[in-house]
């Protein structure tokens, strides 16, 4: 039985991986693969334990799994609600229209330092969606289209990765105690600089020139007219709110996904307000209501389905035991985190975050231990070597249709090059 959940687990894996070769969405597999797990650790529970579990312990293994995988889906679902209601409104324009340079390389420093700072406070998928908007507003040729495209994916997963709220491996590892929102910050921002600013420095160099605009525009999505007024108050009042959820929890101690459900119902109650007296019709496209449709539903879906998973493996002890497999084999920290983050880019960093934080207990490791910090940081990071190697990966090829293959020639070396940085630089500031 043991073979048996652990081969229906590695042909969950590979059918995330292989979502767009054998077209089937890594949502459903996730959640297919969460339920046959734990229906084989049940079937076969005197086999996982021997002389059997004790009475009742299945039931509040999962009971107590899912509320922590609840808290992270609540968390994700008021955080993205928020993103798509400032979208709705036209707050990332009031961003997105001051940029006016033609400049190649200074186009490349500013665009890459928006995406940044901005997946820091959002997240790098919808920070790569509202940037994506913007190339195809200021840039013409396909060529440079993807290239900038794909600098843009290093930039948003390098920004997520030293944000507590920035990508969703590091808000797992905050909600689940492994390292807290300051630390975080102190600990990452200088190696995701690294990861970010020697990329650009060898482009600097290489891709001087000037960028030609389009002939025509095209929108994603058509916004619904909103007085410049209104943009600004939402996007101000919603960034303002996603900074407050590390606050919140420092003042009062409770989990993050209540102080994000807090900010989303303030904001939820002003833009009511807001649009109080304008026409039904108007009102309800401005709405939580109907902003929410929009939220990637398939994507909240697969966090339960793979934490699900994995928790089934946890509850059997196998992560534990591969845990020190791991430890014997590579001994460094390091290495592990670095072969971590590399895989990373084939497989889901979600998963193997997910199985790190099964394999590793708060005993072994505690909070803001070098490990949890080296793979908030390789598991964030590594993923831009290969254009699916992230959701912001993901996200720009779908949106500019950039072909696999001329991404690995063109961006992985850079993305490479800056990852391999990054740890360079926590190891100099905390392995020494």
């Amino acid at each position: 039985m043991i073979t048996f959940l652990l081969l229906c687990f590695v042909l969950g894996y590979a059918c995330i991986a292989l979502e767009h070769t054998i077209k089937i969405d890594k949502a459903a597999t996730a959640i297919l693969t969460g339920v046959v797990c734990w229906t084989i650790l049940v079937v076969g529970q005197n086999t996982f334990f021997p002389g059997g579990p004790e009475e009742g312990f299945i039931e509040e293994s999962i009971l107590e799994h899912t509320g922590e995988i609840a808290e992270i889906l609540f968390f994700l679902l008021a955080a993205m609600t928020i993103v798509e209601l400032i979208d709705t409104h036209g707050g990332f324009e009031i961003i997105t229209s001051r940029i006016q340079t033609t400049d190649r390389v200074k186009l490349l420093w500013i665009l890459s330092f928006v995406t940044f700072f901005l997946s820091s406070v959002l997240d790098n998928l919808t920070t790569t969606i509202v940037m994506a908007t913007l190339l195809r507003k200021v840039i013409g040729d396909k060529d440079d289209l993807w290239f900038f495209g794909g600098v843009v994916v290093i930039a948003a997963n390098a920004g997520g990765a030293w944000s507590p709220i920035g990508d969703v491996t590091t808000i797992m590892l905050w909600i689940g105690g492994q390292v807290t929102a300051v630390n975080i910050v102190l600990a990452l921002l200088l190696p995701s600089l690294a990861c970010l600013l020697v990329p650009l420095a060898v482009l600097s160099v290489t891709k001087r020139g000037t960028v030609e605009p389009p002939a025509e525009v095209d929108d994603l999505h058509a916004q619904v007219e909103v007085a410049p007024s209104e943009s600004s108050l939402v996007l101000w009042l919603g960034v303002g709110a996603l900074l407050f959820v590390p606050v919140f929890k420092s003042l009062t101690h409770l989990p993050p996904f209540m102080g994000m459900l807090l900010s989303l119902g303030v904001l939820w109650v002003v833009t009511e307000l807001l649009h109080r007296h304008k026409p039904a019709e108007e009102r309800h496209s401005l709405s939580v209501a109907h902003v929410i449709r929009r939220v990637d539903t398939p994507s909240i879906l697969f966090f339960l389905g793979i934490l699900l998973a994995v928790a089934s493996l946890q509850t059997t002890g196998l992560l534990s035991q591969f845990a020190v497999v791991l430890s014997d084999t590579f001994g460094s920290i390091y290495l592990i985190n670095i072969i971590i983050g590399l895989v990373s880019s084939i497989v889901d960093n979600v998963p193997l975050v997910a199985g790190a934080m099964g394999m590793y207990s708060l005993d072994i490791f505690p909070p803001d231990n070098d490990f949890w910090e080296l793979l908030a940081y390789c598991a964030g990071t590594g993923g831009s070597a290969l254009i699916i190697g992230s959701a912001a990966g993901v996200a720009m090829m779908g949106i500019l249709k950039i072909d696999f293959v001329w991404y690995l020639k063109r961006i992985s070396w850079l993305a490479l090059l800056g990852y391999f940085s990054g740890v360079g630089v926590y190891y100099l500031t905390h392995g020494l």
